[in-house]
């Protein structure tokens, strides 16, 4: 299924049935991007992660798993993966964080604009027409995942995910409250819109 979603996106995808078989495709293929499954047969894709890092690679990992507890997303992160997407998921999610993972993987600089506003990704600072905005740690953190993914929509979800760290750590609110902070800072005119009922885009 996840095959047939990516090369429906126009992706050249190779699927290995277990983390052997994904191992040796990594080192044969040289991939933009790895997708894993945390309960990849023989060899788990923690473990898959962790000896592509012990390599040396640094190509974007996506983990797969069904489990969502703290301890888990830590373990899978320490592991070298860069996303964790918990099952089960909507294809449209796993298509953003690919694109996003992609994006960044193949970033040249290190400054996101959009418009009149510029975000330093290295100082995580940003200024809109020459005004610095002064953003806390967290706005930074959500204005650049807003940025990364502009002119898709950010689901409260996702932000919940990429920014607190998932749903333990933090309420949906919080994403809204935060976006209200940076609406502030950013001035008129707007640039985050409200999707009813999904989340927030760029316009």
């Amino acid at each position: 299924m996840l095959s047939r979603t990516l090369a429906a996106e126009g992706y050249s995808v190779e699927a290995s049935a277990d983390g052997g078989a994904a191992l040796a495709a990594v080192e044969r293929s040289a991939p933009d991007l790895v997708v894993l499954d945390v309960a990849m047969p023989g060899i788990d894709g923690l473990a898959v992660a962790r000896r592509l890092r012990d390599k040396g690679l640094g190509l974007p990992i996506l983990l797969l798993t069904a489990r969502d507890g703290v301890p888990d997303r830590v373990a899978g992160l320490d592991a070298g993966a860069d996303d964790y997407l918990v099952k089960p998921f909507a294809a449209e999610e796993l298509l953003a964080r690919v694109r996003a993972l992609l994006r960044r993987g193949n970033e040249l600089d290190d400054v996101l604009a959009h418009g009149d506003l510029v975000f330093d990704v290295q100082g995580r600072n940003a200024a809109r027409a020459g005004r610095d905005l002064g953003l806390s740690s967290r706005e930074a953190d959500l204005l650049e995942l807003l940025l990364l993914n502009r002119r898709r929509i950010v689901t409260r979800e996702l932000a919940l995910e990429r920014v607190w760290g998932g749903p333990a750590a933090a309420s949906l609110n919080v994403v809204d409250q935060y976006v209200s902070y940076l609406r502030a800072k950013l001035g008129d005119p707007p640039l985050i819109e409200t999707v009813r009922g999904t989340g927030f885009l760029l316009r």
